[in-house]
C-alpha cells in the first residue's frame, strides 16, 4: 500500500521517517527508492521479534482494545527485509543506548554505513526528540 501511494513521489526529493516498527517500513522505501531516510530507533529483525505475540493481543495505549496478530504478518515482514542499501549515506538513524525494547547493537550494525547519532542514553520513544533531536533530521531531510 505504501509504495502505490508514493508511486508518484518525486524520488530524489522525498524523504521518509520511520520509528520502531516504521522504522523498518522506511527502510524498506529506502531501500526501494533510494531517498532520504530517518530512522528513530528503528526494528531491524521485527519478524524474530513478533513471533512471540501471534494469537490475541492488547493495544498498548488502550488494554481493553484487542487484536489478532496473524502468522502471515510475520511472513509480510521478511518478504520486506532487505539487504545492504545501496545508498547507506541517505540514511540517518538515531539510536538510544537506553532504549527499553531494541537492542542498540542489532540497530547500529545494520546501518554500518549511514549517518548514526548514537545517545548515550534515551528511551525507545525518543522522549526528548522534539528538543533535541528534531533539528537534525530536519536538517538532513533538507540538506543545504
Amino acid at each position: 500500500m505504501v509504495m502505490k501511494g508514493i508511486a508518484h513521489w518525486p524520488r530524489k526529493s522525498m524523504a521518509v521517517v520511520g520509528s520502531s516498527l516504521g522504522g523498518y517500513y522506511a527502510t524498506y522505501v529506502a531501500g526501494m527508492t533510494r531517498c532520504r531516510a530517518v530512522l528513530l530507533n528503528p526494528a531491524v529483525h521485527p519478524a524474530r521479534d513478533l513471533m512471540r505475540y501471534i494469537g490475541d493481543q492488547t493495544a498498548w495505549h488502550d488494554p481493553a482494545e484487542h487484536f489478532y496478530f496473524r502468522p502471515e504478518y510475520i511472513h509480510e515482514l521478511r518478504a520486506m527485509e532487505v539487504g545492504p542499501l545501496t545508498r547507506p549515506e541517505r540514511v540517518f538513524a538515531i539510536i538510544a543506548k537506553g532504549d527499553e525494547a531494541l537492542d542498540w547493537h542489532e540497530m547500529s550494525a545494520r546501518y554500518p554505513d549511514s549517518n548514526i547519532k548514537l545517545l548515550e542514553g534515551g528511551d525507545h520513544a525518543l522522549s526528548d526528540f522534539e528538543k533535541a533531536h528534531l533539528d537534525d533530521v530536519m536538517a538532513f531531510i533538507n540538506p543545504v
